[in-house]
């Protein structure tokens, strides 16, 4: 299964190249708004595909297939959820966003309240995406490398990741990540469809076949439930509850009310304060294209399930007692003898048992390419955050080139640190997705209250903004702490969703509390950054003068149309 024809190999070589070199050509980086922004010239279908394969990065991919072996089918929530966020951040953020002229989420969170907030959360983003989307895609392309060159260390491994992700983002900037997205997008999209394609022929039916042999798998008692047995939590006891959407109280994964509270909450961090993702907006060329750039990527979202996810059900129909063991792959004290050891294989073993010579070569270089545009793409942002939200406040006078190779150095620097964290993530948590959306649920609450109370409460001040944002980063290193040394069982019990519900209704209580004992917001911040109605109405009469196939809220109301249909299938 590790290995490779010459076809495959000559063809990830060629690719690999290929993006890169296509990468750097693309480059635009004259002046610091072109490096870090691409010259905001963006259009809304490069922003969508962009703001789409920036999610759907190869970690994503992994992560997405891995919780569907475990039947944790619900994972598709964060999916679809991303169109009403996405169109909730349209209507009311993206706006501000752009007619303010920010480089970065902490900037704006400066213009609404002060640099004490702005330096937080900057420092926050920073460490989020070193520790969850850089080391995460290193850590994708670390496993995948690691089966075809099970004699080369894994070490090597990511560091020679790492270093081609940096070859065309330290010289190119924010248009050659967008630009080698867009390819990564539609060959992703491409290789699943025909993963998808190769794994329903393996077996041998289409939609029912799997349905029924699900069934049957169930009955007998052929699937690994041990944990779940143990904690007395939520078991499918067929293939409609694997499917369904809304999972009981006692679902390990995702319950019913984090559907209705946790995920909103997590999404609306990804998608509208993200730096990671929010650049790829701030880098279109007027309102309307960063809009119905967020749309397309919100539609972009819907056909996941089918592609992605349902992928790794079919490796749990196919591959369940497939034996790995001469992978040599490390579990524990062991090495994983099965697929369910080691859940995290689910995706690669699908590439490696299915795909045809040629076919595999041009998905895995997509999806080591998607890695490293993944990886670059974080790189990109946090030397974004570094360069403005530091560098440039400390050293106004460094001129426009300057900034850019401050730029280029701090993306060294990350991917130093990005490459020493890999070897961290399986020993927070055994599912990639788990650990992906752990890191986020006990960093974004307070940001969220945040940038929400903010532009929705005329009374919001910064010393209630700060106050919120350091209480919230207490109380989630205490939960940390906590879970560590067991310090307070009663609190480590809890449903990670729930300790982020807790985490967001701290900071909104404390950012409201400290507001109102303490003085005004300055009349200036209120007057730009807070949300009024005069700005929808005006907008009305801005709207009528366009075709209803331009008119950014027909659009949504048309998405919002095609998601409830496709999510009341699988409710």
């Amino acid at each position: 299964m590790n290995g490779l024809a010459t076809l495959d190999i000559a063809v990830i070589l060629i690719y690999l190249l290929g993006i890169v070199i296509y990468g750097i050509s693309k480059s635009k980086r004259s002046s610091s708004e072109d490096y870090f922004l691409g010259g905001r010239t963006m259009t809304w279908p490069i922003v969508g595909i962009a703001l789409f394969s920036a999610n759907i990065s190869s970690s994503t991919l992994v992560g997405l297939a891995s919780d569907a072996f475990q039947t944790n089918i619900n994972v598709y929530n964060y999916e679809w959820y991303a169109v009403v966020v996405l169109i909730f951040f349209a209507i009311f953020f993206l706006p501000f966003y752009l007619r303010s002229g920010v480089y970065t989420m902490p900037e704006f969170l400066e213009r609404r309240y002060d640099k004490k907030s702005r330096y937080y959360f900057s420092f926050i983003t920073i460490l989020g995406n070193v520790m969850v989307d850089t080391a995460a895609g290193l850590y994708v392309g670390s496993i995948v490398l690691k089966l075809l060159f099970p004699e080369v260390s894994s070490t090597i491994i990511i560091i020679i990741l790492a270093i081609a992700a940096a070859a065309y983002t330290i010289p190119g900037g924010l248009n050659s990540v967008i630009q080698t997205e867009v390819i990564q997008a539609v060959l992703l999209i491409i290789g699943s469809c025909l993963l998808t394609f190769f794994a329903f022929e393996q077996l041998g039916g289409g939609w029912d076949a799997m349905m029924s042999q699900l069934d049957n798998m169930l009955a007998a008692g052929e699937v690994n439930f041990d944990n779940r047995l143990a904690e007395g939590k939520f078991i499918p006891a067929n293939s409609g509850e694997v499917f369904s959407l809304v999972r009981p109280n006692n679902d390990d994964f995702m319950p019913w009310w984090g559907l209705l509270t946790g995920v909103p909450l997590l999404g609306f961090y990804f998608w509208a304060n993200n730096q990671f993702m929010v650049q790829r907006v701030l880098g279109a060329k007027n309102l309307n294209h960063g809009r119905w750039g967020a749309l397309f990527a919100g539609l972009l979202k819907l056909p996941v399930i089918f592609i992605m996810i349902v992928p790794g059900v079919l490796a749990l129909l196919l591959f369940n007692d497939l034996d790995i063991s001469s992978l040599n792959y490390p579990v524990g004290d062991g090495i994983c003898t099965n697929l369910s050891d080691c859940p995290n294989l689910t995706y690669p073993v699908l590439l490696f048992k299915l795909l045809p010579t040629g076919i595999l070569g041009l998905v895995v270089a997509g999806l080591l390419a998607a890695m490293m545009s993944s990886v670059s793409a974080t790189f990109n942002s946090a030397s974004t955050l570094i360069t403005m939200d530091f560098v440039k406040q400390y050293k106004p006078e460094l001129t426009s080139k300057q900034l850019v190779r401050v730029g280029q150095i701090a993306t060294l620097v990350l991917v130093v640190l990005a490459s020493a964290w890999v070897p961290f993530i399986e020993k927070v948590s055994d599912s990639l997705w788990g650990y992906l959306q752990l890191v986020i649920a006990f960093t974004s609450p307070p940001v969220v209250a945040a940038f929400v109370l903010g532009l929705f409460w005329k009374r919001a001040n910064a010393h209630g903004a700060f106050a919120s944002l350091m209480a919230g980063g207490a109380f989630a290193i205490f939960m940390i702490v906590s879970a560590s040394i067991d310090l307070v069982p009663s609190l480590n019990e809890f449903h990670f969703l729930a300790k982020a519900n807790l985490l967001f209704v701290i900071a909104v209580l404390v950012h409201v509390v400290v507001s109102l004992a303490t003085g005004l917001p300055e009349a200036q911040k209120v007057a730009d950054y807070t949300y009024k109605k005069s700005i929808y109405s005006a907008e009305t009469i801005e709207l009528k003068a366009l075709p209803w196939y331009k008119n950014y809220r027909v659009l949504s109301i048309i998405l919002l149309i095609v998601t409830t249909i496709l999510v009341g299938f699988f409710w």
